[in-house]
């Protein structure tokens, strides 16, 4: 089904170590509207679209989500390469070295895990097209967030990048919307 490219889709140049940055970035790797949420979600709810192209839409966005988590994951562990316990622990990431040490888990910006709660499928198709376009601009409020509060052009350069593929993703779900809608009010004839 898939074939693995053994590169990034997008590079990632981390020019410094920054500890507090990559607490904050952890949780688009573990957060509620990170992208191992959005991955499962969508690949989720491709088994409840009523025609072919929603389902492809979803199994095709849902794949490239898996790329951006090892973006993510790619610059979380640049940002930490290196860090003393010391330095892990004034950055509030003590509890994470504890129990990770400078192992990437998937948790929020605060060290929560993630969980299933972070996702949703109602099984109407209509319903979660809606879920799948507020996940993904509030993916791309957090990069935005996250773009602010970073000083590194590189990682900036990173989260540009997998912010207009946030943009891309809602711009699909809309128009998948509407053939779902249109498929659904087509009368059909037995």
């Amino acid at each position: 089904m898939w074939i693995y490219e053994k590169k990034l889709q997008y590079p990632v140049r981390v020019e410094k170590c920054d500890l507090t940055l990559a607490k904050y970035l952890i949780t688009q790797y573990g957060g509620p509207d990170g992208e191992l949420s959005a991955a499962l979600r969508y690949l989720n709810q491709r088994y409840s679209m009523p025609n072919r192209k929603a389902m492809a839409l979803l199994t095709d966005i849902g794949t490239e989500e898996f790329a951006h988590l090892e973006i993510i994951a790619t610059l979380v562990h640049k940002l930490i390469k290196g860090a003393t316990p010391e330095q892990m622990q004034a950055a509030g990431l003590a509890s994470h070295f504890a129990d990770h040490e400078h192992a990437l888990f998937y948790v929020d910006a605060e060290g929560h895990p993630w969980t299933a709660e972070y996702i949703q499928a109602k099984g109407d198709p209509i319903a979660d097209l809606h879920e799948d376009i507020a996940a993904e601009e509030k993916a791309r409020a957090t990069y935005e967030a996250l773009i602010a509060l970073s000083d590194d052009s590189g990682v900036k350069d990173a989260l540009r990048f997998l912010r207009e593929r946030e943009i891309v993703h809602s711009q699909r779900f809309s128009e998948a919307l509407v053939l779902v809608r249109e498929d659904k009010e087509q009368q059909k004839f037995f």
